[in-house]
């Protein structure tokens, strides 16, 4: 049964998904307050955290970067705001999915089970290091090696590279990036993939006029080549 830790700070919304998501099987624990979300992390161990971002003690930012320091569980923001840097920013900061209100609890549970698959398929496959020319990427201590130097990569960086490097040659398009990667709908703002490429170039010491790794194809998405 999929348990859920939903952190809420609006009684009637609380109250309505907790109702309609425990009519769907779902195990849930919910809390209105930051502080209280991360003693039930531990204690409740859930499957995933829903989590709203205007809460009464702590900014949900810094309840996110908090449950990131204890866990890999996955995080869904579901908020009303909307802005597209505040997105990117979050994600990168390890959220998982971005819901925007209003939302049905189906909604929720299918965004749920999207991140729990992703999270478990392909076990074998990412138990093998990834290589292309002298870039290795480590899937399961999620390291990445250039040339033999360890890189700092954020953990949606991290995921973007491997999931390129995992399709070398293959040029995937924005809004299969936008799905795979970052579980946002088709169309969903594909300026998340162009800051985080750019990041990723600076990293792997390239630029978008002198690629090595990464190539871009206007109009079409991004691919991971061997440069060799």
């Amino acid at each position: 049964m999929t348990r859920i830790l939903l952190v809420e700070d609006d009684d009637d919304i609380r109250n309505a998904l907790s109702q309609a998501l425990t009519a769907q099987g779902v195990t849930v624990a919910a809390v209105a307050r930051g502080s209280d979300a991360l003693g039930r992390l531990t204690e409740f161990a859930p499957d995933a955290v829903i989590l709203d971002l205007g809460l009464p003690d702590l900014e949900g930012a810094d309840v996110l970067a908090m449950i990131r320091s204890l866990s890999d569980v996955p995080v869904l923001i579901a908020t009303a705001r909307d802005d597209d840097t505040q997105v990117v920013r979050l994600l990168d900061a390890g959220a998982d999915d971005y819901i925007i209100k209003p939302y049905s609890a189906a909604q929720i549970l299918a965004r749920v089970r999207a991140v729990l698959r992703r999270q478990g398929t392909g076990g074998e496959a990412l138990s093998t290091e990834v290589r292309v020319a002298d870039l290795v990427i480590d899937p399961l201590g999620r390291e990445v090696r250039l040339g033999g130097e360890l890189l700092t990569l954020t953990r949606k960086e991290f995921d973007l590279l491997l999931y390129l490097a995992q399709r070398p040659g293959q040029v995937v398009s924005k809004d299969h990036l936008l799905a795979d990667v970052w579980n946002l709908p088709f169309g969903g703002g594909d300026r998340t993939v162009d800051v985080h490429v750019s990041w990723l170039r600076r990293k792997l010491g390239e630029s978008a006029a002198e690629p090595r790794f990464l190539q871009s194809i206007r109009g079409v998405g991004v691919k991971l080549v061997d440069p060799s």
